[in-house]
């Protein structure tokens, strides 16, 4: 973008507020006094306790190479695993000890809070205090805060924490309503927009060219959001998180005084994760920098996950080329994973590449473990989505056996909407875990919403067949058989939508027949999910699970249609699919595990991913599910007439209902006198406990012990946990 639009956007994000603003007549002074501390001249010196000696003796060579090299711009490629965190700030106390670079002067950017924390932490290890370690906008907000009353002579407008309610205002307003899911959808865009310099009035053509999809929304229109939320925010006298960067870039274009004097105030720049800088960021970056060599900046191309998001890897990768003189010095000695499992992670990310894909795949390093020998990673093919998921909680209950802690272990996997089936299959085994970054999946707006109305159902029809039934429920909730376009909070609702469907198809298969069993198996499943734990294994997308290590990870659902997504069409996709494999590959320190499934969703299976197919390990993976032999569909009759049983309760039951089984009255009728009033100790509704088709059976079987109330269909090993004493005792009285 050129100088004069990001001049004019970053006024325009303003707009009349400034003038508004000075009406309210803050105390100036006291916001000088604060910006004083990070703008000017920090407090606090630098504390040298360790010699220059001393600091590089706990280094490797290509470590050295990053603390003693100044005077020029450096570019350090670091690898997953090979302390990059270690190095930089190595790099910052040797500078401190040998007078290269003052500690009160040096500006060390990061892009998460707690990594600002933890660079501060190992600087004060060191004896190294001063370092302004901020992330990108809370080091732009301390500057404009303090500068923008000299350059426009009023107050900064105050930074709004309400997003949300300004983008439904604007898509109210052109009539594209309140859908939370396409509101959070249509923030992420306008995020997108500004970190990548895109006015609003050339979004919609950019936007075709670049692929950008707000599932149901066309182009045009979303450029109008764009336009509208800009009013909006106008209207309401507030500035937002990405106009922190553009009022910064706008205000340093636009006062060269101001870009002089706080180029003067920092002597060096360190950037980390300089991959996934924006270009809104990039060119803050740069009018930081100035013609300055003490800039050194960090970042690993094979990582690059968030292109999406408005990163360009090409930052990172061009810095030599774009910096006369600067100097590019690879970290590739992996101090965290086996050498078993950092060979897959370097295969992954040349395995099957296309000429097309190469390009993208960036200029990065090839890792070599410096860790002992381990175990192979563990390959398995599974025939669904739910026995996949068994598969791995039985694993990392043998992990946790061996001595693992349950933190110290994840299962990563692509989507959120996977979760589902881990959830349940942890839960069944007792398996203490937490979810990363999402709720929980029977947390989920549209999966509460969805069961609730279940249960509203069940009350008129208890009776229906299962899944035809629950795909009209699913209907009436949003859900469709073909998904929508994008990967937004749409696409993700989806998910959660089709997730429900396939755990009632799955269900149905095992027996489930009608619609008030179903409701007890979601009912069931809901109630297994106990509060997050600390202690527990962790469950995460492959995105968020970047910067974490554990020493066991488990990689579910690695097939051709997940990994890469169903969506990543495009050379420029794909490789970032296959980096965002290699990032869940290098999270684990000593055991990893990669499966995948043939069938458990409308998608086609393709067999193990591409990245992954033909492996030493992996076997010949074909593109075609093994062969079964088909079952013979078979009738169901009556236990006692011989006809046929057609429906949904009688199938279950294995007779007619009208048929005569011998099954006492009184004994039914006292059961059904528990059942009420559990249900109402329990506060839930009666079939929650027993079906009246469980119910009968019971009658009709009469077990006497929690091994024979689990032949009763319907009955469960929790239920029969929760309810064998009462029910054995209701049994034993009537007899």
């Amino acid at each position: 973008m050129l100088e004069t639009e990001l001049v004019s956007q970053s006024r325009a994000a303003v707009g009349q507020v400034s003038v508004q603003s000075v009406a309210q007549e803050r105390n100036i002074a006291a916001e000088h006094a604060v910006a004083e501390l990070s703008v000017r001249a920090p407090m606090v010196i630098a504390v040298r306790t360790q010699s220059a000696d001393a600091i590089l003796a706990a280094l490797d060579p290509e470590q050295v190479k990053v603390a003693k090299t100044f005077d020029v711009p450096v570019c350090v490629i670091a690898g997953a695993g090979t302390g990059k965190t270690r190095a930089v700030t190595h790099r910052i106390a040797y500078g401190a000890a040998t007078g290269k670079l003052d500690p009160r002067r040096t500006l060390a950017v990061t892009f998460t809070t707690k990594a600002a924390g933890t660079m501060k932490g190992r600087l004060a290890d060191l004896g190294v205090v001063g370092v302004q370690a901020r992330t990108i906008h809370s080091a732009a907000l301390r500057q404009i805060k303090f500068f923008w009353p000299r350059a426009y002579n009023c107050e900064l407008p105050p930074v709004s924490d309400s997003r949300f309610s300004m983008v439904a205002e604007a898509a109210r307003r052109i009539g594209l309503g309140n859908d939370k899911a396409l509101v959070r959808d249509l923030s992420a865009e306008i995020s997108w927009a500004k970190v990548s310099n895109v006015p609003n009035e050339q979004y919609a053509a950019l936007a075709r060219t670049e692929g950008r999809v707000v599932a149901g929304v066309s182009a045009t229109d979303v450029g109008r959001v764009l336009a509208g939320y800009e009013a909006v925010k106008r209207e309401r006298c507030v500035i937002d998180l990405d106009d922190i960067l553009l009022c910064a870039v706008g205000m340093m274009v636009q006062h060269r005084d101001i870009t002089e004097e706080i180029r003067s105030r920092y002597q060096h720049f360190v950037v980390d994760e300089y991959q996934d800088v924006s270009p809104l960021q990039h060119r803050l970056l740069e009018l930081w920098f100035g013609d300055r060599n003490d800039v050194c900046v960090v970042g690993d191309p094979h990582q690059a996950i968030h292109s999406y998001a408005g990163a360009r890897a090409d930052y990172l990768m061009n810095f030599v080329a774009d910096h006369p003189g600067a100097k590019r010095i690879d970290l590739v000695r992996n101090y965290r994973s086996t050498p078993e499992i950092i060979r897959l992670a370097n295969e992954v990310l040349v395995n099957r590449m296309t000429p097309d894909e190469a390009p993208e795949h960036g200029r990065g390093v090839t890792l070599v473990s410096r860790g002992r020998s381990g175990s192979e990673p563990v390959y398995q093919a599974l025939g669904d989505d739910s026995s996949e998921a068994s598969a791995i909680a039985m694993w990392v209950e043998s992990r946790h056996s061996a001595g693992i802690p349950w933190s110290e272990i994840a299962v990563l996997y692509r989507i959120n909407s996977q979760a589902s089936h881990l959830e349940a299959a942890f839960a069944e085994r007792s398996i203490p875990y937490l979810v990363k970054g999402s709720e929980r999946f029977y947390e989920r707006r549209e999966v509460r919403r969805t069961l609730d109305a279940l249960v509203r159902i069940v009350a008129d029809e208890p009776g229906a067949d299962a899944l035809p039934a629950f795909d009209r429920l699913l209907v009436s909730q949003g859900w469709t058989t073909a998904a929508p376009q994008g990967e937004g909070e749409v696409r993700q609702r989806w998910e959660s939508l089709q997730a429900l469907r396939d755990l009632a198809a799955s269900a149905v298969e095992e027996g489930t027949a009608t619609l008030a069993d179903l409701a007890t198996v979601f009912s069931r499943r809901a109630a297994t999910q106990e509060a997050p734990v600390g202690d527990g294994v962790t469950l995460a997308t492959l995105h968020a699970s970047k910067g974490l290590e554990w020493d066991v990870v488990a990689l579910y659902g690695m097939s051709d249609a997940m990994v890469p997504f169903i969506m990543a069409e495009t050379p420029v996709e794909i490789a970032s699919e296959r980096r965002l494999l290699h990032v869940g590959v290098t999270r684990a320190r000593r055991d990893l595990w990669v499966s995948y499934s043939w069938s458990g969703s409308d998608r086609d299976r393709q067999g193990i991913s591409r990245f992954l197919r033909g492996l030493p390990g992996t076997g010949n993976a074909s593109t075609k599910p093994p062969r079964h032999r088909k079952r013979r569909a078979t009738v169901a009759v009556c236990s006692v007439c011989g006809e046929a049983l057609t429906a949904a309760r009688d199938r279950k039951l294995g007779h007619h209902i009208a048929c005569e089984v011998g099954v006492d009255p009184t004994l039914v009728e006292r059961l059904r006198e528990w059942r009420s009033k559990r249900a109402e100790s329990d506060r839930v509704p009666a079939f929650v406990i027993l079906t009246d088709a469980t119910l009968l059976s019971v009658a009709e079987k009469r077990p006497d012990s929690v091994e024979g109330l689990l032949q009763v269909p319907g009955i469960g090993r929790r239920k029969a946990d929760h309810y064998a004493a009462d029910l054995i005792k209701v049994l034993h009285d009537a007899s």
